[in-house]
């Protein structure tokens, strides 16, 4: 009898036991990371680890920033065009930013632009002021579209994503609205996968890495302060199939790219074990933890680091390496990524280093330039707008040709050997229809061939000679 009553009690206090150490491990993954790995399409959930954990959202705080400008938009309330003034409240933003002086005047087109490629804090100011008037009734539109969507950790009371203890939100929520900025907004797609933008001479690389290290990245943002460490909302696309991936609390940037890179090529492969997985549902049926955010200050920009990053920088970049240790964390990420895809290199580089930057500026709408999407392949015309001279010549070249074959060269002179010659020039000039995946992209597609391209350049004639010389760098 009283070995039974042992074997009874052994069993109670080794359950006891392996829940207290799985609520331990619970507590501390979430204070460690939270990642989720979801389907665009359909909202399945393919993998996930504190996902319903409420967390601080840094500058992914900027994807709802971008809903309700591109909201506004729709409701005509303002245009990509319209001109919005940059204030005392967005010159006095943290880093980074633009830096641009109180009075300049920017559209909404190029605010965009600075605030999903750079992450700039002053732009989301710009942005939160000319759709709404103030932070303040910027911030309660914000909520509101958080509660229409059903983001129900969610909470803003600023743009940008700098420090605020009531601003948070959570992996799941994340999804949703990254779920619902591509499936609302599909004409804007166009922002989120920007390489680099130009600002006169000087180049601003997009925050997002993965754009640059793993093919079929589309998007969308990163974000850090010390106390949310570093995060990532990111999409990708193979076939027809895109997959969202969020990461928050990794302890670098090279960290999050790699675990969104995990993610994706779980999502993307082909698992001969799925089957044996219970499903997780869709992202919107993930119960929410009713929780404090975690404070990871001390983990993440703490003096126990070797590499610190500068203090609620937001992408400014992180300090440089005490000792080197990092590099060799790097290297360690990035061979454990790439055995675990097969042999195959899941992170590569350079992938973004041939598309050419987007050119962005101050002051009104220039005519002839792509003010959003829509119009994505202008730039083709504008970096060589010598083609649309030699373009034109072939109208009043090809009447002396039509008649008489073998006096083609002397009956025309000069002007009749031009268009021979020029002939093939026109048709890549507009081969830039391969565009809107990859802007930028164009400057690859002059190789293409074939006459059905004539139209297309003779329907763009009017970009200014002025952006020409922008085109030199990458």
């Amino acid at each position: 009898m009283l070995f039974s009553q042992k074997l009874l009690v052994a069993p109670a206090c080794v359950l006891t036991l392996v829940g207290a150490l799985l609520a331990w491990t619970d507590v501390r993954s979430a204070r460690g990371d939270a990642l989720l790995l979801v389907e665009a399409d359909s909202g399945k959930v393919l993998d996930e680890q504190n996902a319903t954990y409420p967390w601080y959202p840094a500058s992914v705080t900027k994807l709802m920033t971008a809903y309700v400008t591109f909201k506004a938009v729709r409701d005509n309330r303002i245009s990509l065009d319209s001109l919005f003034t940059v204030s005392p409240e967005a010159v006095a933003q943290q880093p980074s930013k633009m830096g641009f002086k109180s009075g300049t005047r920017i559209t909404v087109d190029n605010a965009l632009k600075m605030l999903l490629v750079h992450s700039a804090n002053d732009m989301a100011v710009v942005l939160a002021e000319g759709v709404s008037g103030s932070i303040t009734k910027f911030a309660d539109e914000m909520n509101a579209a958080a509660r229409r969507l059903g983001m129900m950790q969610t909470h803003y009371v600023n743009p940008n994503g700098l420090p605020a203890d009531d601003q948070f939100t959570s992996a799941r929520d994340l999804a949703i609205l990254a779920r619902t900025l591509i499936r609302e907004f599909p004409e804007y797609d166009y922002y989120w996968h920007i390489a680099s933008i130009r600002l006169g001479k000087r180049i601003y690389r997009n925050t997002n890495k993965l754009i640059d290290a793993y093919p079929g990245t589309d998007g969308m943002k990163t974000g850090f302060i010390c106390a949310s460490g570093f995060n990532l909302v990111a999409t990708a696309t193979r076939g027809d199939k895109r997959l969202i991936a969020v990461v928050l609390g990794a302890t670098s940037s090279m960290g999050r790219s790699v675990k969104a890179a995990q993610l994706f090529e779980r999502g993307f492969g082909a698992d001969p074990l799925s089957w044996l997985k219970p499903s997780l549902g869709t992202v919107d049926s993930l119960l929410p933890i009713a929780a404090a955010p975690p404070d990871l200050r001390e983990d993440i920009c703490g003096n126990n680091r070797h590499r610190r990053p500068i203090e609620d920088s937001e992408e400014g970049g992180e300090a440089v390496p005490a000792a080197g240790a990092d590099d060799a964390q790097r290297s360690l990420l990035l061979s454990g990524l790439r055995g675990a895809a097969r042999g195959a290199s899941v992170l590569t580089s350079g992938l973004a280093a041939a598309i050419a930057p987007i050119d962005v500026y101050t002051g009104p709408a220039r005519t002839g330039l792509a003010s959003g999407p829509p119009a994505a392949a202008v730039p083709a015309a504008k970096k060589k707008p010598g083609s649309i001279d030699v373009a034109a010549k072939p109208a009043t070249a090809k009447p002396p040709t039509a008649k008489p074959a073998p006096a083609k060269p002397a009956q025309a002179a000069d002007p009749a050997a031009k268009p021979a010659s020029t002939a093939a020039v026109p048709k890549p000039a507009n081969a830039a229809t391969g565009l809107k995946p990859w802007p930028g992209t164009e400057q690859a597609a002059p190789s293409a061939s074939g006459a059905k391209t004539k139209p297309a350049v003779a329907a763009s004639p009017k970009p200014p000679p002025q952006i020409a010389p922008k085109t030199e760098t990458q």
